[in-house]
Formats: C-alpha cells, sequence, structure tokens
C-alpha cells in the first residue's frame, strides 16, 4: 500500500469511525469529523509533537478541538493513535486513554467517549469544549503560558519550552463574543505560537450563515493583527501542511488558517442539515457513504489493519523522539540550573515551593481597618514573589482591584516582555476567564480579577474551571453596595448565590483583613479546584484577634468568632464579608443586654459543608433555633442556616444609588437592626 493510500485509509477510518458511533449512539454531529478528518490526521500524524505515550510530558504540542461537537474526531485520533491514560495524580497507567469499546459506547454513560470533550475525564483532552468560543479563548492562555514559560526557564542551549497551540473552530466559536475577545488580545500580544483553523462550511443549526453571519473573516483577523492564511480544499492534506509549514516560520503575530470545507457524506441524497442538527445519518445514508469511500458498507467501527501501525510510524514515533530529547535536555538542565528544574518539577505536580506563604502580613486590630481589596493587594504581591509560577491581572482594572504586581522585576508581560507577571487583559473580562483556564491547564497558577458584578461575563469560564477541576482564581472586588452613588448596575446582589450553586467552585467572603490572608492561604493549597474571592472595596475593621478567634478559622469555612459565657448561646448572629464587623457590634450589645449572643463568621458555605456533621453542629447547634444571618446580598439560599424560626437580613430587591451610609440606613444594614431583629426572635424588646 503507497504511504497516500494508507493517509486515505487513516482518514476514512476517522471518518467511519465518526458515523458509527453517532448512529449508534442515535445522537451526535456526524458531518464536521467526517468534514475534518484529513486535517485532524494530517495535524497529528504529520505535524504535531505529542507522545501518545505520555499525553502530559510539559513540551508537548496542544491541541484543542473548539468546536466541541466534532468530539469523534478527538476520539477517534486518541484511540488511532494509542494515546495512554493519565490519572488525577499525573500518574502514567499504560492503558488506552480511549478504547475501541468506548467509541462504540459514544455518549453513555461512563464512555471515554463523551459527547464534547471533558479535560478531567480522558487523557489527551486539553480543555473541556463545547460552549462555543471557550476553546479558542482557552487556547489564547495556552500560548501566553508557553512565552512565560520559555521567558523564565530557557536558557542558551536549553528551549525547555518551545510548543505550539493548535485550535480548530467553525463559525460558531468565530461569532461569539468571547472568540473575538480573545482573538483581539492574541493580535496585540503577537502570539506566533498560536493557530487557529477555521472551519469554513457555511453552515450552522439554522442553516446556511448567509442569514446572519456575512462579515469578512479574513479582513477582521488582519485587524487583529493576525496572519491570514487560506486553504481551499479540506482534502488536500499536501496543502494543510504546507499552509502549517508558513505558521512556524511567522514570527510576531498569531495565525488564522481558513479551511474551506464542506459537510457532506459522499451521497448526494443527504447533505448538509443532518450534520448541523447533530442528527445521525440513518442506516441506509452510512452504507452509501462507506461506498463512497470505499469501504465495506456493512462494516461497523472497522480499524483495518495498518491504519494503528501507521498513526505508531507518525505521530507515536515523531513524538517518542521530540520527547526523548526533551528528557534528556532536562536531565543536563537539571544538573545547570537544579534550583529551575526543581520550579519546573513541582508545578507539574501542581505543587508550592517551600515557604510559598513566609512573609504573609499579619494585620493588627483597627476600627477603621482595611479595604478587603487593600488587604488582598497586600497579599498578591508576597505570594506572587514567593510561588514564581503565581500571575494573572485584570480587566482594565488593576487600580481599583488592588491586583497589581508592584515588587521590583515583576513587571508586565507584553510582546516584547513575556516574563512579566502582570497580564493586562483590557476589557474582556469573559476571555479573561477563558484565559486564565488556559494558564492553569499549562500548570501555572493565574489569577484574574474585576468588579464582582461583572462575574456575570465570566460566569461560563467560571464554570468551565469548576467542570475541569482546575485551581484557577478569580479575584473579585466591589462586592457589595461599597460601590454607593454607581448604583444598582454595579451593586452584585445575585451574584454571591449564583456561584455557590456552582459545585467544586470555592467560593469565599472575608470579613476582615486578617480573614483575606487565610483565605488565600487556603486557597493556594488547592490542586484541582477553582475559587472565588469576593472583597470590599470600603474599608472593614479589622478585628482585635485577642478577643475575638483567630481568623485561621476560616479554613473550615464558618467558626465561631465570638461566643456567650459558657459558650451556651441562645441566639445565633451568622454574617461574611463586611456585614461581619456588623453582626459583631451587634453581638457586643446583646451580650451588654443580657442576651447570649454567638457571632459566627461564614465567608464560605461550601467549605463549611465538607466539615464534619459534629463540627458543623459545635458552630450552629442544632437546638438553638434563634438565628439571624447578615448579608448585603440576595437571602436566597440561607434558609439551610437560619431555619424555618430564623431571620436573614439581605437584599431582596435591587440596589440604589446613594452614599454608603445612606444605602446601609435604607436596607437596614445597621447594627440597631440586627438587635432588633434578634431581640424579636427572643420575643424580647
Amino acid at each position: 500500500m503507497t504511504d497516500s493510500e494508507l493517509d486515505a485509509l487513516c482518514i476514512n477510518t476517522i471518518r467511519t469511525l465518526s458515523m458509527d458511533a453517532v448512529q449508534e449512539a442515535k445522537s451526535g454531529h456526524p458531518g464536521t469529523p467526517m468534514a475534518l478528518a484529513p486535517l485532524v490526521y494530517t495535524l497529528w500524524n504529520r505535524v504535531m509533537r505529542f507522545d501518545p505515550a505520555d499525553p502530559i510530558w510539559p513540551n508537548r504540542d496542544r491541541f484543542v478541538l473548539s468546536n466541541g461537537h466534532a468530539s469523534m474526531l478527538l476520539w477517534s485520533v486518541l484511540h488511532l493513535s494509542g494515546t495512554r491514560a493519565v490519572n488525577g495524580e499525573y500518574e502514567r497507567l499504560g492503558e488506552p486513554s480511549v478504547t475501541l469499546d468506548d467509541i462504540r459506547h459514544f455518549r453513555q454513560l461512563q464512555s471515554k467517549a463523551p459527547g464534547h470533550p471533558e479535560y478531567h475525564w480522558v487523557s489527551g483532552v486539553e480543555t473541556t469544549t463545547g460552549p462555543l468560543g471557550q476553546g479558542i479563548a482557552t487556547s489564547v492562555g495556552m500560548a501566553i503560558a508557553e512565552k512565560w514559560l520559555a521567558s523564565r526557564y530557557n536558557k542558551p542551549g536549553f528551549e525547555l519550552f518551545d510548543y505550539d497551540v493548535y485550535a480548530v473552530c467553525g463559525d460558531g466559536c468565530l461569532m461569539e463574543g468571547v472568540g473575538s475577545e480573545a482573538a483581539s488580545l492574541a493580535g496585540h500580544l503577537g502570539l506566533d505560537n498560536l493557530v487557529w483553523v477555521y472551519d469554513n462550511n457555511h453552515i450552522t443549526i439554522e442553516g446556511s450563515t448567509d442569514i446572519a453571519f456575512t462579515e469578512d473573516v479574513a479582513t477582521r483577523f488582519l485587524g487583529y493583527g493576525w496572519n491570514v492564511l487560506r486553504v481551499g480544499d479540506a482534502n488536500d492534506i499536501e496543502r494543510i501542511e504546507q499552509a502549517f509549514g508558513v505558521f512556524h516560520k511567522t514570527k510576531g503575530r498569531p495565525t488564522l488558517l481558513i479551511l474551506d470545507s464542506h459537510i457532506g457524506y459522499g451521497s448526494p441524497g443527504k447533505q448538509d442539515t443532518a450534520a448541523a442538527h447533530g442528527e445521525p445519518l440513518g442506516e441506509e445514508e452510512c452504507r452509501l457513504s462507506k461506498r463512497a469511500y470505499g469501504w465495506p458498507e456493512d462494516a461497523k467501527f472497522l480499524v483495518p489493519t495498518g491504519v494503528p501501525e501507521h498513526f505508531t510510524a507518525g505521530v507515536g514515533a515523531h513524538g517518542a523522539e521530540a520527547h526523548r530529547k526533551w528528557t534528556e535536555l532536562f536531565a543536563t538542565y537539571r544538573t545547570k540550573y537544579p534550583e529551575l528544574a526543581q520550579e519546573v518539577d513541582e508545578m507539574q505536580r501542581r505543587a508550592l515551593p517551600a515557604g510559598w506563604d513566609k512573609g504573609l502580613p499579619v494585620f493588627p486590630a483597627d476600627a477603621v481597618g482595611v479595604p478587603g481589596r487593600d488587604a488582598s493587594g497586600q497579599v498578591l504581591n508576597v505570594l506572587a514573589q514567593n510561588v514564581p509560577w503565581f500571575l494573572g491581572g485584570s480587566a482594565d482594572l488593576g487600580p481599583s482591584n488592588k491586583t497589581t504586581l508592584k515588587y521590583k522585576g515583576a513587571g508586565d508581560f507584553q510582546a516584547a516582555t513575556p516574563g512579566g507577571k502582570n497580564l493586562h487583559f483590557g476589557i474582556r473580562e469573559h476571555a479573561m476567564g477563558a484565559i486564565l483556564n488556559g494558564l492553569a491547564l499549562s500548570k501555572l497558577r493565574p489569577f484574574g480579577a474585576t468588579f464582582f458584578i461583572f462575574s456575570d461575563y465570566m460566569r461560563p469560564a467560571i464554570r468551565l474551571s469548576a467542570l475541569m477541576e482546575l485551581p484557577t482564581l478569580f479575584v473579585f472586588t466591589h462586592d457589595a453596595m461599597g460601590d454607593g452613588e454607581d448604583g444598582p448596575t454595579h451593586q452584585p446582589v445575585e451574584q454571591l448565590a449564583s456561584l455557590r450553586a456552582i459545585p467544586g467552585l470555592m467560593t469565599m467572603r472575608p470579613g476582615d483583613a486578617n480573614e483575606v490572608v487565610e483565605a488565600y492561604r487556603v486557597i493556594l493549597q488547592l490542586r484541582h479546584q477553582p475559587a472565588v474571592l469576593a472583597l470590599s472595596r470600603q474599608p472593614l475593621p479589622t478585628l482585635d484577634r485577642k478577643k475575638y478567634a483567630p481568623a485561621a478559622g476560616v479554613a473550615r469555612g464558618a467558626y465561631v468568632l465570638g461566643d456567650a459565657p459558657g459558650g451556651k448561646p441562645e441566639l445565633i448572629l451568622i454574617a461574611t464579608g463586611s456585614e461581619l464587623s456588623l453582626a459583631v457590634e451587634a453581638h457586643e450589645r446583646l451580650l451588654a443586654d443580657g442576651i447570649r449572643s454567638r457571632v459566627v463568621s461564614m465567608p464560605s458555605w461550601d467549605v463549611f459543608e465538607q466539615q464534619t456533621k459534629e463540627y458543623r453542629d459545635s458552630v450552629l447547634p442544632p437546638e438553638v433555633k434563634a438565628r439571624v444571618a447578615v448579608e448585603q446580598a440576595s437571602t436566597f439560599g440561607w434558609e439551610r442556616y437560619v431555619g424555618s424560626e430564623g431571620k436573614v437580613i439581605g437584599m431582596k430587591t435591587f440596589g440604589a444609588s446613594a452614599p454608603l451610609k445612606e444605602l446601609q440606613k435604607h436596607f437596614g444594614f445597621e447594627p440597631d437592626r440586627v438587635v432588633a431583629v434578634a431581640k424579636e426572635l427572643l420575643g424580647r424588646r
């Protein structure tokens, strides 16, 4: 069999596996995998540096399938290339990542061939994709990570990091705003290690793209500062390979490769609509398509002899050789630069360096106090010096979020200075969230910041960080009504409740400067979980920890801050964030009035829920029914802690435009109100 015949056999194997899997599942998208099989075959078997025996080798090229509905492309090449599995502790297991049986059970429970690529579930998947635009935006984070890693760790004669990032996308990814945001930033940063392959097939679910998407994509990307290439025939693997060669030679700008394809099946009877709608072809159409490919018409899930061997001789051999050379290089590097090599090792394990929390500030008691954002800024500047790969920035709000790293040598990440640790995302919150995920997927520890209200613009990326179990950190300031005069457009009400509802996301709302420090101490030790920090704009009194419990209680999610004499409360006040000092003041007044009050700081519901029942009952004794929760946010969800007999002082409307003190009085966030509600619960006046 000639090389060209082997190429065609491999491509048609990908196509027919995709057809058969979708048909067997009775759901899925067969058209795009069929159309893009030549591209993915060429990319994997001829172009990418990827070792199937070790899919987490640090300098591997990254492949992102942004149009994740075409997941059968990925399951096919992972199976045919013999990619091996890795577990959550980054141990190489030796077993296949995707078996033929997984493909037979495409989209079924427990199959390693789910409906969309899932990072935490299948080895060889670089990021979870499905929500259109997220994949390409995440790929920008991966490309930024490579530039930063190369700047820090590459030395003369030691090119440890020089990988490329390949992302495949369709019309939907380019219509979604997150794609535009990410493309704009990638062009500004000149990410020449990044290529997006645009599957220009002119079809979406509602039909031809002519009904909604008629812009000149090439001109748009030229305006972003990208290099734009075009291959007019998606079946021309020689031209596709040549185009990737041009990408490799292009310096100073990312590349968009426009690939003109057509969703079809080799049969004139049924064309684009089934693939666009995610429908199986049907048994008859499968047979007609296989006939057009010269395939046995009744064969199902056929992998002909010679196909796996051809992948082994291609991506298997090339990837193993590139990996071998890198391993030898790194061994020599380790002897010459042992400290840097240790950093690379720790980073790959998502470990922290020794002394990562040394020098964290301790704030003295202060009735005026420190804004949460200011305390956070101090902590960030310590952590970024202690953890070399901890970096981040803000969506154009660094001076307000207090996220700017100001120590000597921190620097700004720009095209000319890729070693800078201050990332400037511009006013691109949605892309920022996805880019942070790309950085985290590259084993860096990133943080990104904006006003809490704008977390709404980031929600898809935040959700995906939780789904992927990534230690991404989202720092949100202006967490309540502290931004008073700006009014309800800038005053988050429902955001806390909605983020608390995301499974696997740690949401922290610390109540004073020392709780901010302890929140960071908890968050930095996460290896497989993202976190949200909600911080105040206004000063929060720094509590006297000689009088009240240590802020280390933050690690338990909630803790008894101040208690009744003898630890036998008849009333419990629960608060978070800026309302904690309000609850403390009310607690002191109640004690003075002879009411046995306990005040509980509850910066994190989800962390508290992870504690033992014994601990939770020790903080919130079930027999104490009189409970008051205080939070400048939606009351939704607080009933689980106050019970049917308790009260919540919170927000049931949007806010208003006025100075903070007026808003606090208007909405009842004052000690007198808390005291009055507490006494009412106890039947006292």
